[in-house]
């Protein structure tokens, strides 16, 4: 564990630009720490490096720029769309300007009508909503065949770059169109309240923003610099649920990944505008989809015990929510907490399980506070992680100056700060 080389995990956004910058969903780590840990790894050259936290996919990309295999998971369609993207090859640039050309050619003839209960009319007018929906509707035509579209939904697992890159910039259009019902939060979209008005934009502008976008992302991958004398890895992105998916056993070199946070982000409703893009290509809603991840607002419906293997850091943090006088404490926030910690104890068993003999297990974890109580959640997830076979080796903690929790302007209530620790925690798989 000393020689991997661990950098500061911290997020940049003068790091977001080039190719990078037309990714910027909330990230657990930049792609230089991966770059530079999974570089001093030293795996095998058939090492499988794995993520079942994959997000935008900044392991699998890091690990595909280095000539690794890698494996990433997500439950979030939208994110492993966002993640194939990222792994566009050079060889594909040239196609995307006449492609491009070709859908919205495509689109304007045949401008979709939709209902009211188009999920696009949360944000725009029905002229509006008509014509993205013709662009989406116009890229699933070109660019996606049997293999993807099949009944009841698509098969993301085989989506393929090129219309992943298309769909990422219709998400980019989207996002920026409704940028007005932006938060405090940067990464969040608010619904519209009733009375508001909603969203009216021309067919030309949409279309132009859409081809300039695509325009620009051609340069950004026309100009990115690949590694001299490393053919890229292959990477496998899986639309999965990680208390579920179970990888082969002992299969797995090398798990680099970035937990949820435990301070109630829904990640569906961070995604609900580019969620509503793809609907006609997902099945179930995203209230069901937020019941399935971790850290969620949605409370289980089934009814969760405290389990001793969670251990006694865990266990003294939920005693301390549900004895918290503040209103939903002792109710709806202790539950909350018991769904993140149930989800959380299974996947980690899930991918430990994956992990070989002699593997590590590197988990960038962000504590948090509950109103005035602590969330030692590094250590917290240390002591599971123990539980299921795995030995902490090392850890470095960077300190963050704002959290996404320390957004929050209720953090000023209880006097804590509105910072935080990034602890990068490095495991080794005990041996039996």
């Amino acid at each position: 564990m000393d020689r991997l080389d661990i950098r500061s995990p911290k997020r940049n956004k003068r790091m977001q630009v080039g190719w990078e910058g037309f990714f910027p969903y909330y990230a657990g780590y930049p792609e230089v720490f991966a770059n530079a840990l999974l570089r001093s790894a030293n795996l095998a050259p058939e090492g499988i490096v794995f993520d079942p936290w994959n997000g935008s996919g900044t392991t699998t990309y890091a690990a595909s720029e280095l000539g690794m295999k890698a494996v990433g998971l997500d439950v979030n369609p939208v994110m492993v769309i966002v993640a194939r993207a990222r792994l566009l090859p050079v060889s594909e640039a040239d196609s995307i300007e006449p492609l491009a050309q070709d859908i919205v050619r495509t689109a304007r003839v045949r401008v979709e009508n939709v209902s009211d209960q188009d999920p696009l009319c949360a944000w725009f007018t029905a002229e509006t909503a008509a014509f993205v929906r013709s662009v989406e509707r116009s890229i699933a035509k070109r660019l996606l065949g049997r293999m993807t579209l099949r009944a009841g939904g698509a098969n993301f697992d085989s989506l393929s770059g090129l219309a992943a890159t298309f769909y990422v910039a219709l998400f980019n259009v989207c996002r920026a169109m409704a940028s007005s019902f932006r938060t405090s939060n940067p990464t969040w979209i608010r619904l519209p309240k009733e009375e508001e008005a909603r969203i009216d934009v021309p067919h030309r502008d949409i279309t132009e923003r859409f081809l300039t976008n695509l325009q620009h992302m051609v340069q950004a991958l026309t100009t990115r610099v690949a590694q001299k004398g490393v053919e890229r890895g292959v990477s496998e992105l899986k639309i999965a649920d990680t208390t579920k998916y179970a990888l082969q056993p002992e299969s797995v070199d090398i798990v680099l990944t970035s937990p949820p946070y435990c301070t109630r982000i829904d990640y569906a409703a961070a995604t609900r505008i580019e969620l509503a893009v793809i609907a006609p290509l997902i099945s179930g809603t995203p209230d069901e989809l937020s019941r399935l991840m971790i850290g969620s607002t949605r409370v289980s419906k089934n009814p969760i015990a405290v389990s001793p293997t969670w251990g006694p850091r865990c266990l003294k943090f939920l005693d301390q929510i549900r004895s918290h006088p503040s209103k939903a404490s002792a109710g709806y926030y202790y539950k909350t907490h018991l769904d993140y910690f149930d989800k959380m104890e299974r996947s980690i068993e899930k991918f430990t399980s994956a992990l070989k003999p002699d593997g590590s297990a590197i988990m960038v974890v962000q504590d948090s506070y509950y109103k005035d109580i602590h969330n030692d959640l590094p250590s917290i997830l240390a002591e599971i992680a123990a539980g299921h076979g795995l030995t902490l080796k090392r850890r470095e903690d960077f300190y963050l100056r704002r959290s996404m929790s320390g957004i929050n302007p209720h953090t000023r209530l209880y006097g804590r700060s509105p910072g935080a620790v990034e602890a990068v925690l490095c495991f080794s798989k005990t041996k039996n």
